[in-house]
């Protein structure tokens, strides 16, 4: 195996596509964007609103790489490597030199439009544009641009160090060439690829949002407790954690967001968000990130 952090060989993906990356937003999921990107190669700018977000998302980073380290899946020099290819930043000052930009902005479609009007005035004309969204459509996150087809939804999965699955998305405008380069991007990283429509919740999130909603209301409704929910999805059906397990894990917060989309989108009872999710998201049980959700997690690191 080769070694990620070295020159890119002739036939090397990140050829073509260029090495630098510029990941907007440094929560969990940039910061884990940036630590795949910086392991295999591409130097890396961590954005945010301010320092000690930014500084806090490499932190969260540098974390998810020496996690690797400790369970024996990656080199504490590989790691070291990666770590020093992420530098943290303020604002889009320093987008103009990326090759590829990927927003891991909230799930709030206003949000996303504000910011890829920014990406695209700073950004370099020839720059791949991806959005992590994880259930907006595309079509509808950059119909304020000027140049929509540049867009593509690149949507990694949560720990993306661990998983190995990236969903692209192309939207109605989507040029073809620029979801050839977003499939060349998620090989470069050592992802596997399914492609969706463009249709909210696409095809992962979709799924996940009927499994997490149906789970909350059978606690809601009483038939069984968090813990034998998750313990009946684990053993009866092979699930590698449970849904509860799962929903702390991406935040209470975001499921609920997602399936305000997918309602939106759909107007189906089944994506009709459990009172439960609602009243964590209103007490500030968000799940692992603020230490408490449907279980209880060691306090947060800042």
């Amino acid at each position: 195996m080769s070694d990620p952090g070295s020159p890119p060989a002739a036939s090397d993906p990140r050829r073509s596509i260029g090495r630098r990356v510029f990941v907007v937003g440094a929560g969990i999921m940039g910061s884990g964007i940036a630590a795949e990107c910086a392991l295999h190669g591409y130097f890396v700018t961590l954005e945010d609103t301010t320092e000690a977000f930014a500084e806090r998302g490499r932190a969260n980073a540098v974390r998810a790489l020496e996690h690797q380290v400790h369970k024996g899946h990656l080199s504490a020099a590989d790691a070291a490597a990666a770590v020093a290819r992420i530098d943290p930043a303020i604002g889009m000052r320093r987008i103009s030199s990326a090759d590829i930009v990927v927003e891991a902005a909230p799930e709030n479609l206003a949000l996303k439009r504000e910011i890829f009007r920014e990406i695209e005035a700073g950004a370099a004309p020839d720059a791949l544009l991806g959005s992590n969204t994880s259930s907006l459509p595309i079509t509808s996150i950059g119909q304020d641009l000027k140049d929509p087809g540049r867009l593509v939804g690149i949507h990694f999965f949560n720990p993306v160090l661990q998983m190995a699955l990236v969903e692209i998305i192309p939207g109605l405008r989507t040029r073809p060439e620029e979801v050839v380069r977003a499939r060349e991007f998620a090989a470069a990283l050592g992802k596997a690829v399914v492609l969706s429509k463009d249709t909210p919740g696409f095809v992962t999130t979709r799924a996940l949002a009927v499994l997490v909603n149906e789970a909350a209301w059978m606690l809601y409704e009483g038939v069984a407790t968090a813990e034998d929910i998750d313990t009946a999805y684990v053993l009866g059906f092979h699930h590698p954690m449970g849904p509860f397990a799962l929903i702390d894990l991406v935040g209470i917060d975001t499921a609920v967001s997602i399936l305000d989309v997918l309602w939106e989108g759909y107007r189906d009872p089944k994506y009709r968000v459990c009172p439960l999710l609602k009243s964590m998201v209103a007490a500030g049980r968000l799940g692992r990130k603020t230490g408490e959700g449907f279980f209880r997690y060691p306090a947060p690191e800042h």
